[in-house]
């Protein structure tokens, strides 16, 4: 698809899913505001989502899904590769999730508001303090049963090759005791790459892992565990997109606990 064509079919992808946002989920947000009640308001995320992928001309292939933990929450952890990433795994995966994103996003109207109301936790990664609180308050919220995607690598690939994995959403894991998701996204760098406004139809394949438990190991295992997920999600990726040498695994010696 010619580099204008991919422009313009990101800017309508964006205009006609903000319409969608401030239109049909503006009434749903004040319902759950009013009534408590998430699971209507997640069910229109959910269908904002398919529309944007849709739109996008993204197509899904999705492994594993069996291996997915029922009845429980848990981490799920993927490769970062694209904007796209959050609204594939959001329509993949089993509900109710939440994220721990950008405070940026928080404060878009209506969106902002429903990304509270459902739990989305905002982080300042320029902060460290600021950071461990975002995990504090993921922490609480785990323990109420609600699951979370996290992206280890702390933002988005420039060329799709895994990067090297922090570990705060590790310590996350830890501490609730939960079970730890392995998930692989292969393609999604070449649909919509890095720093660029263009969007190109295309496959996102979605490789899901079973899980790693941590129910009985500490958090002075971080390191080691972050080592164990990153090598699971590299599995699935090809030669060149898996971890160089020098990027490969976490410093034991010297964990970095920022997110």
């Amino acid at each position: 698809m010619p580099r204008f064509l991919a422009w313009l079919r990101a800017t309508l992808t964006a205009v006609l899913v903000f319409s969608y946002v401030f239109v049909v989920g503006t009434p749903f947000v004040l319902h759950a505001w009013l009534t408590r009640r998430i699971d209507p308001l997640y069910r229109i995320g959910w269908w904002g989502a398919r529309l944007g992928l849709w739109l996008a001309g993204i197509r899904l292939e999705v492994r594993g899904e069996e291996t997915l933990p029922r009845g429980r929450p848990c981490v799920y952890m993927a490769n970062h590769q694209s904007n796209v990433d959050p609204p594939v795994l959001f329509v993949v995966l089993p509900p109710r999730i939440a994220l721990i994103g950008k405070q940026q996003v928080f404060r878009i109207p209506v969106l902002g508001w429903a990304l509270h109301l459902g739990d989305f936790v905002p982080i300042n990664r320029s902060n460290p303090m600021a950071a461990r609180a975002a995990i504090n308050e993921a922490l609480t919220r785990l323990e109420r049963g609600v699951s979370f995607l996290v992206y280890p690598e702390g933002t988005r690939s420039p060329d799709g090759r895994l990067q090297r994995f922090k570990h705060g959403v590790f310590v996350l894991a830890l501490r609730a005791g939960v079970p730890i998701v392995p998930i692989t996204l292969q393609g999604a760098e070449a649909i919509m790459p890095k720093r660029r406004w263009e969007i190109y139809p295309g496959v996102v394949r979605v490789t899901i892992h079973p899980p790693v438990e941590t129910r009985h190991r500490s958090v002075a295992e971080r390191a080691r565990l972050a080592q164990e997920v990153q090598a699971i999600i590299a599995s699935a990726l090809p030669e060149d997109k898996r971890p160089s040498a020098s990027k490969a695994g976490v410093s034991v010696s010297a964990p970095d606990d920022s997110l």
